[in-house]
């Protein structure tokens, strides 16, 4: 029996020339199928189905093309460099034509006359599509767009050619986003080094010391919260903001392309690490919880956790690792990096969840102060001390000792809290109770020590005495790092004690405890809100320890309601109203503090049902400078005497407990 014919018999016949070149060259059967013939496809697919070759890349499409149709004629061979100039000239002189119709307009008093009315140009992105109040200023839009062709720094076609992401603003533009991001950052600037950063800023954009891309992308979505114009309010209260979304899109494109090689894969860690912080302040969980474990178990396997920053023995096990760092700058910045992989996984952590890395599997040593590390002067090595240390929330060496090294602390020993917290819970029975005496458990008075008392008490005098609020000669200014050490302990005094507090008890030390802790944290805004320093400066997770002092008042608010003192009760809603405001002022830069007082709002509802006060959402909220009506009411002035130019909030006097 003869071989049945593979092919369609009722397919036509192809014309001379019709197949594709590829198979033409190769004298295979070709059905000519656009883009892609089946052939080429097959033999695309075979390939990209083994792994390519190191310093290989397969092609990202079959290379199938076609002659061109008939009336156009080929390109002629010539220089692929050559070629680009000259389409960019095309390009250029067939902007300058404005296409215009005209149209006869005719006026009230019977006269006309023609005008010219623009066409409107296909739109090449996004961007183009919207006002140009809200286009995205990079380099790519104002390649597409000829009226934006202009350049603080080189030729749009200068920087083409220099090999510059067009995706990136321009390098005068990007400078300046750099600069907002070292200065008013107060998070994930302290993976990078400063002064080398910047110097890498200038190399050719094709040096291989130039700073990754995605580190780039990340920080123009992390500083644009300071400078961005482009935003947009939400009817939910929550900011959209353009150029920040592009650029986090992009930073997320580099981390989905490593997930698949694992290619330059300790920058763009850093760059996760920039851009989870951006997802922090914004208040989006899911997409914060994806990338602190994403951040973990990238590093874990570059062993970040070790000393050293790098393991010796042991690499014969699958997976990736880094090489030794190369000097101590390196070594610096990949357990800086480590660090803030931690102290963002410690903080995500706190609604009650297990911690990604024990702390039982950390091993590298804590950093050097951020002066030795940025000045180059490497007379100290390496921190003597890690979270192994057995006095390392009570022993401060000043020669190791700053702000941000007694914030990584800060934030350890909540996260101690935290794990308590959960492994007591994992199996018990019931849930904690208010009748149980909590220091009966084993470990719960070593921690209440820490944090109630032991961790401020032992801080270095510079450090104890300084709330971070500092009077200068050339005026107030704020560390925001060192404004979170002395808060989070009182946080974490809360987190520890909240479940065991019975306002009916006045001997109940878990009580004194969460209400001396939140009227702490209060004090801290009071200090601060007395200056005219910017709270949106302070670290995002302040709003978190103001949420978690307002619940304490909301507690203790419902108890003067249910003994009907009304007296006390006033001032208590004065209290949760004032956090309530911070919260809102910080949400204005950051929506997780608007996103906090929305669920602090759920938490009052039963209060708000309970009490008699009149309007208890508005007690001691100040007025807008600009505005005549309260924060929240619609038509009514607030029952607080504050001036209409009134910036910070009231101190109401704290009722006794």
């Amino acid at each position: 029996m003869p071989k049945a014919s593979s092919s369609n018999p009722n397919r036509p016949a192809l014309r001379r020339n019709q197949a594709c070149r590829a198979c033409r060259k190769r004298k295979l059967k070709c059905d000519a199928a656009r883009p892609h013939c089946g052939t080429c496809v097959k033999q695309w697919q075979a390939l990209i189905s083994v792994p390519a070759p190191v310093g290989y890349a397969h092609p990202p499409e079959p290379q199938c093309s076609y002659d061109p149709v008939e009336g156009l004629t080929l390109a002629p061979d010539t220089d692929p460099v050559e070629r680009i100039k000259q389409l960019e000239e095309q390009i250029s002189q067939h902007s300058k034509k404005q296409l215009t119709t005209t149209v006869l307009r005719t006026y009230d008093d019977g006269s006309s006359e023609i005008s010219p009315i623009s066409l409107p140009q296909v739109s090449l992105s996004v961007a183009e599509s919207l006002p140009p109040e809200l286009r995205e200023e990079t380099f790519s839009t104002r390649l597409k767009n000829p009226d934006l062709q202009t350049s603080g720094s080189a030729p749009v076609s200068d920087l083409l050619f220099s090999g510059w992401n067009p995706d990136l603003p321009d390098p005068a533009t990007l400078d300046h986003y750099v600069d907002i991001f070292f200065r008013c950052d107060p998070c994930s600037s302290r993976v990078l080094h400063q002064p080398s950063f910047l110097a890498s800023l200038k190399l050719h954009p094709k040096d291989p010391g130039f700073p990754h891309s995605a580190i780039l992308h990340a920080i123009c979505a992390s500083a644009s919260r300071w400078s961005s114009q482009n935003v947009m309010m939400m009817p939910d209260g929550s900011r959209h903001d353009q150029f920040s979304e592009f650029h986090a899109s992009k930073t997320r494109h580099y981390i989905d392309k490593t997930i698949a090689n694992g290619e330059e894969i300790f920058a763009v860690l850093q760059a996760c690490i920039i851009l989870s912080w951006y997802f922090y302040q914004e208040g989006r969980w899911v997409e914060v919880w994806i990338f602190a474990a994403f951040q973990t178990r990238v590093a874990i396997p570059l062993r970040l956790n070790y000393p050293g920053t790098f393991s010796t023995h042991g690499n014969t096990s699958p997976g990736a690792y880094l090489a030794p760092p190369k000097d101590f700058r390196d070594l610096e910045s990949r357990r800086r990096t480590w660090w803030m992989t931690i102290i963002f996984d410690r903080i995500t952590s706190v609604g009650g969840w297990i911690h990604s890395v024990d702390e039982r599997d950390i091993g590298t040593e804590f950093p050097l102060r951020t002066e030795d590390f940025e000045s180059g002067v490497w007379s100290i090595l390496k921190n003597p001390q890690d979270i192994a240390s057995p006095d390392i929330f009570t022993n401060h060496p000043l020669q190791y000792t700053d702000s941000f090294l007694l914030l990584i602390k800060a934030i350890m020993l909540f996260g101690r809290v935290t794990d308590y917290n959960v492994r007591n819970n994992l199996r018990a029975e019931m849930p904690p109770s208010k009748n149980q005496n909590p220091f009966f458990l084993e470990g719960f008075e070593l921690l209440d020590r820490l944090t109630s008392c032991d961790f401020l008490e032992s801080l270095p005098h510079p450090y104890k005495n300084n709330t971070g609020v500092t009077d200068a000669s050339e005026g107030t200014t704020l560390d925001s790092d060192l404004y979170m050490v002395h808060i989070i302990p009182h946080a974490a005094t809360i987190t520890l004690h909240n479940s065991f507090i019975d306002f009916t008890d006045s001997r109940c030390i878990s009580t004194s405890r969460c209400v001396h802790a939140a009227r702490s944290i209060l004090a801290a805004y009071y200090a601060l809100s007395a200056t005219s320093l910017d709270i949106t400066r302070l670290h995002p997770f302040v709003t978190i320890c103001w949420y978690l002092a307002a619940v304490v008042f909301i507690q203790l608010c419902k108890y003067f309601i249910e003994i009907n003192d009304s007296e006390r009760e006033s001032t208590v809603w004065g209290e949760i109203n004032v956090l309530r405001f911070a919260m809102l002022t910080y949400g204005n830069r950051s929506p997780i503090g608007t996103r906090q007082e929305r669920l602090l709002q759920g938490l009052m509802r039963e209060i708000v049902r309970m009490t008699a006060q009149k309007q208890p959402l508005e007690v001691g909220v100040p007025l807008y400078p600009f505005s005549h009506r309260t924060l929240f009411g619609k038509d009514e002035r607030s029952s607080v005497n504050t001036p209409d130019n009134s910036t910070s909030a009231p101190l109401p006097v704290s009722p006794t407990f």
